[in-house]
Parts: C-alpha cells; structure tokens; sequence
C-alpha cells in the first residue's frame, strides 16, 4: 500500500515531514503512529492506515510533500524486511484520512484559523509541486528571472527567485545533487538578497482573482511602486528565518488585507454581572473542574443567543455570494508560546451551556499548546474569537480569517469608575469590572450600523442575563 500525504486543514497543500516513527524493514500495526508531520496549522501524529512491514520511504526527515504525494510503501501482511520495497501497493490510501466535519459550508474554511482562504499568492503553479529530494515531480527549466538560464528548479522555488529578484547562480543548493530548494531561496532573502521584496509579489497577485468585489485592482491604472531596498544584515543582527508556521500566517494575513475591507467598531462592557458570578461559584467551580472560570466561555455563551439575531455576522464570502451559516462553529485563537497562533474550531456552540462551553475552550487549548488536536478540529469554524484580554490589552483590532466575514477581539477587563443608579434612581459612582469588545468585519458584507447594533446587542446580553442560573 502506498501511503499518501494526508489532508491536514481545508487549506492545507503542503505538510513537512518532521519524524519517521518507524524505519524501513519495522512491523506497522493499524493506527500506530508512523511518522509525525508538521503544517501551518497543526503537528500531527499520522497513523498507518494499515498493518504491514514499511518497506520504503520516499520522503525523507524535514522534507517538504504536497497534500496526495507518495510518502512511503507498506507491504501489507509481509514480514520481510526491506528487500521486500514495492510490493502490495495495490492502492493508493492517504494515512490517517480526517473525519470530515459537519458540512456548513459550501466554500472550503480552514478556520484557521479560523477560516482562512488559501492565500492570494498559492498559485496553481506553486500547488502542483514541491522541493521533494526523491520521487518529486520533475522540476521545469526556468527561463525567466535574473541569472536562471538553463537551471532545473521546482515550481516554487523558480517563483520565489523571480518575485525576489534573485540571482540563482548565487544561492548555494543543499538538495540532492546541489538542487536549490525553497528553505535555500527563503535564507538568501533574510541574508538581503534580491531587488524586490516578498510585499511586493503580493501586491501584484493580490490584484488578480482577489481583489474586492467591484473595485479596479490599482496596478490596472498604475505601476506597482517599487520597495524599498532592504539592507544586509549587520554582524549584530540575528537572521531569523521563517518557519512554515509564520509564513503561512503571513500569507494568510497579507491575503485578508488585501480580499476584505476591513472595518471596526468597539463597544465598552461592564463585566461586573459576570463577575459577580464569577466570585459567588468561581471557587466551587474550580474545584470541580480542575481550572479557573474565565470571561471568555460567558462571552461565546452570550455569542450564541445574539447571533441568530445578526446572522449575517456568521458568515463566509464565496465568489460574489454571501453564505449564512446556521450553527455556529466559534474558532478560538490560541498562542503557541509566542511561536505561533492555532484557531481551534468549537462545534455547535449555540447548543451547549456555559460550564460545558468553558470545558471545551480549556481542553481545546490544552491539546492546541500540547500539539496533541486532530486535523478536522481546525477545520470548519464560521467566526473568530481572538483574546488578548488576559496580557491587559485595551483595543486590539484583529485581522479577519478568510473567508470568515467577522473576528471578535475581546480586551483585557479592569476595575473602573463607572456612572450607576443606586435603589432610589440616584446616579452614583461605583467600581465595576470594565472592558471593550472590538470587531473586525468585512465591508462588503454588511454595514456599520448593522455591526453597531450587533455589539450592543452583545453587550446587553453580558450585562443583564442571568449568569447564575448557567452555572449552578
């Protein structure tokens, strides 16, 4: 049986290998661990889809493999070693297929990351290949760019040199064979080589099938204004090159920018019906539970009854068609320790009370920082949650995950002078738990004041509902 590289995200092409769990000539029962793959949203352990000797592998430690590529060969029911390569490969399986999520949409969401598109600059050229050192697929000449003539180069690599300005005879190949791969492209752009920047090439495929609904990409009337030189590093400077991770967030981000036009408006909360919950059952409930109970489970909760109300704001984009989604799959930004950030997707959060909301966040960001969440568990959300609130934040204006239509940024909540009515109607001043909830939407879905009367709405939720009643 060949084994295939799995899809691991909506939007994922691409996954690199980053451990062989077993070696050429190993016994493999079904679903043990085979090998560990690494991709812009999530590290996985890939299972054998069946029991065998793996008698090949084609894709070496650290190596980059599309999504359906060849990455090793199990004989089925051999106990051989590995002279018995190329035998039983009768069928063509990806290991470890994804359980396909619930089908609430009709255009592919990663959510990533919410829900992310694939970005502007993922061109069928760029998909179709990669810099696999065996059994890749065979690299075409270039005969565009700036010193390429004649050279053998992926796909991906000969873009990455021709939207850099980069001279190819002056990068050293480590692939086989001295082949330059794309890890060799991405370290000669961070030594300060080439004459255009990365920003640039987005500029220019940004205003193809991307640009917003109705509006004249600008290089349609003007050139594209050249960028600045970027200066060599100097012998003090530390040149860090971006890992899979960050450079598909900054794909994905570069993409939102420039799809959407972004828009924001914040409204200011008093938390203080919360957080009266929060001090009369929070101890109770910690004991119980094993973890504290924070702000953010009351604010998804509360999402959940305004929503259908506002149903244009649980949305995606497709094409020129905007699509309504009916359940609502809340995608919660988790930082990796300042490595990186996963959106976790929890499912049908408009049927679920509060204390089980608060239990699937926390074992969602456990799992989301232990690397231990399955693929279809970044897959599928329809709005975003993103929460700096506990570093203090005050107003953050997050960027949208694409084709999602909405993010919601929720701030840090302090003590603050706020203006009440005492028991005779008197206005008096009084100390109350206070912070701002800002979000991010796209224009083209709907308006300003559609998004104002949302987030009032939200608000008065938070403030009068009956939180003890979730709780107890």
């Amino acid at each position: 049986m060949e084994i295939t590289m799995p899809q691991l995200g909506e939007t994922v092409t691409e996954g690199t290998i980053t451990k062989w769990v077993k070696n050429v000539g190993d016994s493999v029962a079904v679903d043990e661990t085979l090998f560990e793959v690494s991709t812009d949203k999530v590290d996985s352990e890939v299972p054998s889809p069946t029991a065998g000797v793996l008698t090949e592998i084609l894709v070496q430690e650290g190596d980059v493999a599309q999504v359906g590529a060849p990455l090793a060969v199990i004989s089925e029911g051999a106990t051989g070693s590995a002279s018995d390569a190329g035998q039983g490969t009768d069928s063509s399986l990806s290991a470890s297929e994804p359980t396909a999520p619930a089908d609430v949409h009709s255009e592919p969401v990663p959510s990533p990351a919410p829900a992310v598109a694939e970005p502007a600059f993922a061109a069928s050229d760029e998909t179709s290949g990669s810099e696999r050192s065996e059994g890749g697929e065979t690299a075409g000449e270039v005969t565009t760019g700036t010193g390429t003539k004649g050279k053998l180069l992926s796909p991906i690599v000969r873009k990455l040199i021709n939207d850099n300005g980069l001279d190819a005879n002056t990068i050293t190949g480590t692939g086989v064979g001295g082949r330059i791969t794309r890890d060799d492209v991405n370290a000669a752009i961070s030594q300060g080589q080439g004459a255009l920047s990365r920003a640039s090439a987005v500029s220019e495929e940004t205003t193809g099938s991307e640009r917003p609904v109705g509006r004249e990409a600008a290089s349609d009337k003007a050139p594209v204004p050249a960028p600045a030189q970027i200066s060599k590093p100097s012998s003090g400077d530390s040149v860090i090159p971006f890992d899979n991770m960050r450079r598909r967030t900054a794909e994905h981000m570069v993409m939102s920018r420039a799809t959407s036009p972004h828009a924001y408006i914040s409204v200011e909360v008093d938390f203080e019906n919360v957080e009266r919950v929060r001090r009369l059952f929070g101890k109770a409930f910690k004991e119980r539970e094993g973890f504290s109970l924070t702000y953010l489970p009351f604010i998804v909760r509360a999402l959940s009854e305004v929503l259908p109300e506002y149903p244009n704001v649980n949305a995606t984009v497709d094409g020129d068609n905007l699509v309504v989604h009916h359940d609502f799959h809340v995608g919660i930004a988790v930082d990796l320790d300042h490595k990186g950030l996963l959106v976790p997707a929890l499912r049908n959060a408009d049927g679920k009370r509060l204390r089980l909301i608060a239990q699937e966040i926390r074992d969602l960001a456990t799992r989301a920082r232990a690397k231990k969440l399955q693929p279809e568990e970044i897959m599928g959300s329809t709005f975003t949650i993103t929460n700096p609130g506990p570093y203090g934040s005050h107003q953050t204006f997050p960027i949208i995950n694409q084709p999602q239509v909405a993010i919601l940024a929720t701030d840090g909540i302090k003590k603050r002078p706020v203006v009440v009515q005492d028991e005779f109607g008197q206005d008096v001043i009084a100390i109350h738990h206070v912070g701002m909830l800002t979000l991010g939407w796209d224009h083209r879905a709907f308006d300003g004041g559609y998004t104002a009367a949302f987030l009032n709405r939200l608000r008065e939720v938070l403030e009068e509902r009956d939180w003890e009643s979730e709780i107890v």
